[in-house]
């Protein structure tokens, strides 16, 4: 398979182009399953979440479908079109994953020392929104979004915050969200509430190391969450 070596730049995007490459020449038939993820990566000599990020951003242009538990499939009709649906530049799942691991967690230890009784309150009003909603069979996408970024305002710093604010609208756009979609169940959102409680009392303890462990391991956990095997 003339699969070849990328570079760094925009990896997930490299990956997916290469794929797009073989299935117009038919070297993955319309209705076959593609290579395991492990196997594409080491052909290409990528990690398996940048490979994951390729074929998720293949789904959203129309080019597979992904069936969790069975596989990666060309789409019947996939060669037939060149056209590709437009994609913003957003990052991959996974390095937006990392890069709000660095920066919120940050704000939560900034958060423990800098929050103002008000913005505990506000935070509580956030994780309650999310319990509400789940209990409603709900996303509870908009508490989740309130909660996160409620603590980039009460790091203190300004500048975290806008960081926070923009990763948000990225964690919100279409390649994170379909990423999302395969693995949303109501034990993702209770596991997830669960971790966020856990920020928010380290927050209210006025413990910066509690708060960015509880943070970094929130992350953590989201990544592991999105990272179980598309097949068999």
């Amino acid at each position: 398979m003339p699969l070849k070596a990328v570079t760094a730049r925009r990896l997930y995007r490299q990956i997916a182009d290469q794929l797009i490459t073989l299935i117009r020449r038919g070297e993955f038939k319309p209705g076959s399953r593609l290579p395991a993820e492990r196997d594409l990566a080491r052909q290409i000599g990528v990690s398996r979440p940048s490979v994951r990020e390729a074929l998720i951003a293949l789904e959203v242009e129309g080019y597979v479908e992904v069936r969790v538990g069975a596989g990666v499939y060309v789409n019947s009709r996939a060669g037939v079109s060149t056209a590709r649906t437009a994609l913003p530049p957003d990052s991959g799942p996974f390095e937006l994953i990392q890069a709000r691991r660095i920066v919120e967690a940050e704000c939560a230890a900034l958060a423990a020392r800098n929050a103002t009784p008000a913005q505990i309150r506000q935070l509580k009003a956030a994780l309650a929104s999310m319990a509400r909603d789940r209990r409603r069979n709900v996303v509870p996408l908009e508490g989740d979004r309130q909660f996160h970024e409620r603590i980039g305002a009460a790091s203190g710093n300004s500048a975290l915050a806008l960081l926070v604010n923009t990763l948000w609208v990225q964690r919100t756009g279409p390649l994170f969200l379909r990423l999302e979609h395969h693995f949303d169940t109501p034990a993702l959102w209770t596991a997830a509430i669960s971790e966020h409680e856990a920020v928010l009392h380290a927050i209210e303890r006025h413990d910066g190391g509690a708060a960015r462990a509880a943070m970094k391991r929130h992350l953590d956990r989201a990544a592991m969450r999105f990272k179980r095997s598309f097949g068999k």
